[in-house]
């Protein structure tokens, strides 16, 4: 989960190994507050609808949606959104967000890596800083192509490697290695590595490097709220336990300070992502 260095493909994992994972990647997402997180990231997925330029009542997928930031981002499209993720209790907070909008949207407790759809049943299949976290790659990459029509768009947002968020994630895999034979999850976020996961696919791919910026008091404060809220950071901290967390916090201040670009003592930090629209082959 950490952003571990590159390796072949999974193709030698067996299916229980796999699925062992994803257990763990499940336990690690429903803890914590993910929606807090989630809530300061919002603009990413507005931004990321604007660019997949969806019609009024398009049928749209929201693969790992979470707390539903792209599912409503769609629905104020007038889209009719059907939101799918693996921890149910992230899509209760996106139904309750939605519901507080008056925004309709579906949604299904699904597997990025087997999504219970139709092959073309969608006009438009988006995902933000979502999908990037299934362990098997290309079978994520074949699911989410394989649910959208052709001529339907695929947007995805997805962080980066060399941004502040995969430097994180290499911060904190050098305190709590990540599992072994899973490529790193911000490889979604190269533009190489997205040509050869789609391939064929998809008839055009557009891609652009956006920056989000996070925004705190402090880089203390900015360590302190990843700590409590991210589930990922959340459970290394666990993991490494009172004596073990202290130089991890430590690592992920000077991180953040070293990425901080505010003047005024406070803690601006951007963190790049790639911005992906695709049109399906």
């Amino acid at each position: 989960m950490w952003g571990a260095a590159a390796i072949p493909s999974v193709e030698g994992m067996t299916e229980l190994v796999l699925e062992g994972v994803k257990a763990k990647q499940q336990k690690t997402w429903a803890s914590g507050d993910y929606g807090a997180v989630a809530a300061l990231i919002h603009p990413m997925a507005e931004e990321t609808v604007q660019a997949a330029d969806l019609s009024a009542g398009a049928r749209v997928l929201d693969v790992a949606a979470g707390t539903g930031n792209a599912s409503i981002a769609a629905a104020r499209c007038g889209a009719d959104v059907v939101a799918t993720d693996y921890v149910a209790a992230l899509l209760d907070r996106a139904r309750e967000r939605a519901a507080a909008e008056h925004l309709p949207i579906t949604t299904e407790v699904a597997d990025a890596e087997s999504l219970p759809c139709a092959d073309g049943s969608f006009d438009a299949v988006i995902s933000v800083v979502g999908a990037m976290f299934a362990p098997d790659q290309e079978r994520t990459a074949a699911e989410i192509t394989r649910v959208c029509r052709p001529g339907g768009t695929v947007a995805m947002a997805n962080w980066t490697p060399e941004g502040f968020i995969g430097e994180m994630f290499r911060t904190v895999g050098r305190r709590v290695p990540p599992p072994p034979g899973i490529r790193g999850p911000v490889e979604w976020g190269s533009e190489p590595r997205v040509r050869e996961l789609f391939g064929d696919r998809v008839a055009a791919l557009d891609v652009a490097e956006r920056a989000f910026v996070f925004r705190f008091a402090s880089p203390e404060a900015f360590a302190d709220y990843f700590r409590q809220h991210y589930g990922p950071t959340l459970k290394a901290f666990e993991a490494l336990g009172p004596d073990g967390g202290k130089p991890l916090y430590d690592d992920l201040v000077a991180l953040i300070a070293r990425f901080n670009t505010a003047t005024d003592g406070t803690c601006k930090v951007p963190s790049t992502y790639l911005r992906i629209v695709a049109t399906r082959a």
